[in-house]
Formats: structure tokens, sequence, C-alpha cells
């Protein structure tokens, strides 16, 4: 696939870890989803309502990397506030056309994030060790991902994040230029890890919120 400038294309997301549904193929004859020709449907900004992450090209400086850290501090009390009460019903929400449901979204951070963590751990405290990719998507579709009380990802949220932010804030600030190296897209400092799942925070609050926002058929 091709790369387009510093916008980090739809595969090397992927490898950095972040969410892609099987893409809906849309023939000339275009497809029916639950009533919607997606021939109609622009489906980029549901599938990226902030954005596209862009990678970083040098290192962050530290108003940068703290405004980074903060917002992974804060997303599981907007998370909850935002799922906390939702029926049933809205928890199996599509966040678009052939998307994840909301329950899916909130069970699939914590499981993303908990390899981000330790990916991070791994960099510090290791020599650009190599780690390992995970199948997210067959990850999303496992039973306890589809059915599952959201709370129980909540809490695990809440806990992974507290420690992620208090190893984040004691880590010297040599350290974030330390790297992992992924079997895919290579090397990735935890400069950029950080950077990555900042946005990916912003990412699925976005999914959830147009999900909730969007009118019912």
């Amino acid at each position: 696939m091709r790369r387009k400038a510093a916008t980090a294309p739809m595969n090397v997301v992927h490898r950095l870890n972040i969410e892609i549904v099987p893409t809906l193929k849309v023939a000339s004859r275009g497809i029916l989803l639950r009533g919607i020709d997606l021939r109609m449907v622009d489906l980029e900004p549901l599938r990226y309502p902030v954005g596209r992450f862009e990678r970083l090209s040098g290192p962050l400086d530290r108003a940068a990397r703290d405004t980074h850290v903060k917002t992974i501090e804060d997303t599981p009390a907007r998370l909850r506030s935002i799922v906390g009460g939702l029926s049933d019903a809205q928890l199996e929400t599509p966040y678009r056309p052939g998307g994840w449901t909301v329950r899916q979204v909130v069970h699939h951070v914590p499981d993303s994030h908990m390899n981000g963590y330790v990916r991070m751990k791994l960099a510090a405290t290791e020599d650009a060790p190599a780690i390992r990719t995970y199948q997210e998507q067959l990850w999303a579709e496992l039973p306890e991902a589809k059915s599952a009380p959201v709370d129980m990802s909540l809490a695990l949220l809440e806990a992974l994040h507290r420690r992620w932010v208090l190893f984040l804030r004691n880590l010297p600030d040599a350290d974030f230029a330390r790297p992992y190296m992924h079997p895919e897209i290579g090397r990735v400092t935890i400069d950029q890890a950080v950077a990555l799942y900042a946005w990916h925070c912003r990412h699925h609050l976005a999914h959830i919120e147009q999900a909730l926002a969007a009118p019912r058929a």
C-alpha cells in the first residue's frame, strides 16, 4: 500500500495496534447494510472522526508529552461517563455501518492499552526489544468482547491507566527515546507510542459519541 506523506495509511495504523474492522467492499451495484446503500456513505469520517494518526518524525517536547499523558489519564473517567448508564440496546449500536458495536469498542480499549503498556515497559527496560502483534479483529469477535458487561472493562481500564500514567510521569526524559521493534513497521519509540495511544483514546471516545448521536431508524 502506498504511503501518504506523514499520515499513517490504513495498514500502518493497524500494525501500530489501532482498531481496524474488515473493510466492506462496495461493488459498482452497491452493497446494502441494514438498509443503507454504502455507495451513499463516506466512511472515512466515520472511521476516523478525529482524523488519522500521524506518526511522529521526532521526539515530543515536554508540553506535548504532558498533554498526551493527560489524555491517557483522563480517558477512563470520560469513557465511564459516556457509557456507564447505557442500556443493552445502546451498547449494541455500531459506531458506523459495518463497524464494531459500542460494547465491542469498550472492551477493545483495555485490550489494546494492555498491549501498549507492556510494550512501553519492555522498551524502557530492554535494549530495543522485539514485540509481537495480536489479532484485534478476532479478539473483538470473542464471546466476552461481544456480550460481557462493560463495567469489567471500565474497571480494568481505570486500574491500568493509573499504573500507566504513574510509569510515564516517573520515566526520565531521555528514556522516551528508547524503542521497541515492531515486526512489521520497525522501530517505535516510547514518545511515538505515547502519541499513538493518546490518539487512540480520542479515536474511540469519538466513535462511541458518534454512535450514540446517530439518529435511530
